[in-house]
């Protein structure tokens, strides 16, 4: 019950800022939350919740776990009450397409991420995913194998990817990559540790992270 009460705990946190409209920024509304947990206030804290942090747990619920675990409680609130860093306020704005774009919040005014600049980012299995159709469509090889774990990289080089991808596993690829297209503006991609899956049609990819990089492990 603790290890799931943290678990909770630490989803509400990630949620809290987007709930309380009275607060003027991110540290005061981390400030509220901490101090409502801090005194058994659970009602107070759920409030500061987001509409989806509430759907993922019921008011009965949340304050069954913080009166379940007062211990674990105060000993996170008051670790939240002494941020170790200024707030980073962020926003994600998806295309038709499915390409996403970051945004950061500097000094009130919103700003374009870096991301946005990266055609073939690996920072997360949903740019990895992008960036690799991306590459294919414009059939750059050689990015393609970027995206390529190094388990899987023996052998391969851009010309023979090329020489499979528009031969013989042509009709193959170009139904991946369009069933990858239509997918990926809703797509729900579940991430266990350095492993991602998406579903897509009637397939599914698997990637793997290695060295802080996501890349495409199988497909089907």
């Amino acid at each position: 019950m603790i290890r799931r009460g943290l678990g909770l705990l630490a989803f509400a946190l990630a949620c809290a800022a987007c709930g309380a409209p009275r607060a003027e920024d991110p540290q005061s509304v981390l400030r509220s939350y901490s101090r409502a947990l801090e005194e058994g206030r659970a009602e107070d804290a759920y409030r500061m919740l987001s509409e989806e942090a509430r759907r993922g747990i019921s008011l009965e619920a949340f304050r069954r776990m913080v009166k379940d675990n007062p211990d674990e409680v105060r000993e996170i609130a008051k670790a939240l009450a002494r941020p170790t860093a200024t707030p980073v306020v962020t926003a994600t704005v998806t295309s038709g397409n499915g390409q996403e774009l970051q945004l950061v919040l500097e000094n009130g005014k919103w700003r374009v991420e870096a991301t946005a600049i990266d055609l073939y980012a690996q920072d997360t299995p949903r740019h990895a995913i992008q960036g690799f159709v991306r590459a294919v469509e414009r059939k750059r090889y050689d990015v393609v194998l970027k995206f390529v774990p190094d388990t899987h990289k023996e052998g391969l080089d851009p010309t023979k990817l090329k020489s499979a991808w528009e031969g013989h596993d042509k009709d193959e690829i170009q139904q991946v990559v369009s069933s990858l297209k239509q997918a990926l503006p809703t797509a729900s991609i579940e991430e266990t540790g350095d492993r991602a899956t998406m579903a897509y049609g009637a397939g599914t990819m698997q990637l793997v992270r290695e060295r802080g990089l996501w890349k495409i492990e199988d497909f089907d």
